[in-house]
């Protein structure tokens, strides 16, 4: 038996809902830092990377076209239409790529959320920022510089400190989670995905207050 009057008029309904939800451009950029290649994917400094990742497994999405110097996504979150990065520039060279991209859709600092690796706390521990300085970080660092403004919230995801004060920061950052820690970096990364999901809803208040 065909699909009665109501049917049809709910598909194309649906249909011109999802037309209008891809046309809508995105109101929120979610970025998550990292550097591109095999090499560095079990590294401290991918835990934006990781973070992101984690989230499309949750949202049945993929971060896999390329636009802005970036892997993007662009999906709704709850009410917003957000575009999700993963800038190919390399750490150091970040703000390039969430320079292009608000400054093509006209997204303010305040709705651009960065998630980055944070070797100030242990591994696990997440710390949210409405903003702030770069504290070290040279991703968080090019994003000031490049979007002329350090007002855009982050979450950080504490990858550990060094063994000590003479060790290398770049070889420490660029070196992989131990499987000690691994379980609780996990969790950390599925934390991160939840306070994601409050801060581009609008109350970064409750996320600070669950995750700090």
């Amino acid at each position: 038996m065909g699909k009665n009057i109501f049917d049809l008029f709910n598909m194309i309904s649906n249909d011109v809902k999802k037309d209008e939800q891809r046309a809508t451009p995105p109101t929120w950029i979610v970025a998550g830092l990292g550097n591109p290649g095999k090499e560095y994917v079990y590294t401290r400094h991918n835990a934006g990377f990781d973070a992101l990742d984690c989230l499309a497994d949750r949202k049945e999405m993929s971060i896999t076209s390329l636009k802005f110097h970036s892997l993007v996504c662009e999906k709704m979150f709850s009410s917003q239409k957000v575009l999700f990065m993963k800038p190919q520039t390399f750490m150091n060279n970040s703000g390039i790529a969430l320079r292009e991209a608000a400054s093509f859709y006209k997204i303010p600092p305040e709705r651009i959320l960065v998630i980055c690796d944070d070797v100030s706390f242990d591994v696990g521990k997440l710390r949210i920022r409405r903003k702030g300085s770069d504290g070290g970080q040279k991703g968080v660092k090019s994003i000031i510089y490049h979007l002329q403004s350090d007002n855009f919230p982050r979450i950080k995801i504490g990858v550990g400190q060094k063994p000590h004060s003479d060790f290398d920061l770049a070889s420490w950052v660029l070196s992989d989670i131990p499987p000690a820690d691994r379980e609780s970096f996990t969790d950390a990364l599925s934390k991160a995905c939840e306070a994601c999901a409050l801060i581009v809803c609008g109350d970064i208040e409750k996320a600070m207050m669950l995750y700090n």
